[in-house]
């Protein structure tokens, strides 16, 4: 298993990602101006997926929502 591959290959579809997005600008706010950590965390965990289009867990569970042909 190539672990460099695994975590660079996309991973994350466009529903998926618009979700994330949005998911985790809502958490972050809601983190800051609640002073939560948790909260923060959780959000800009969700906002740098969306953005990258790369799930750590998905690799680890194989999971793929992205529509891309694999070459």
């Amino acid at each position: 298993m190539d672990i460099k591959k695994m975590l660079s290959e996309k991973n994350v579809g466009t529903l998926d990602k618009n979700i994330r997005l949005v998911l985790g600008t809502i958490l972050a706010v809601a983190g800051l101006m609640n002073s939560s950590i948790v909260l923060t965390l959780a959000g800009s965990a969700l906002l740098i997926t969306g953005i990258r289009g790369n799930c750590g867990a998905y690799s680890i569970l194989g999971i793929n929502t992205c529509k891309l042909d694999k070459k």
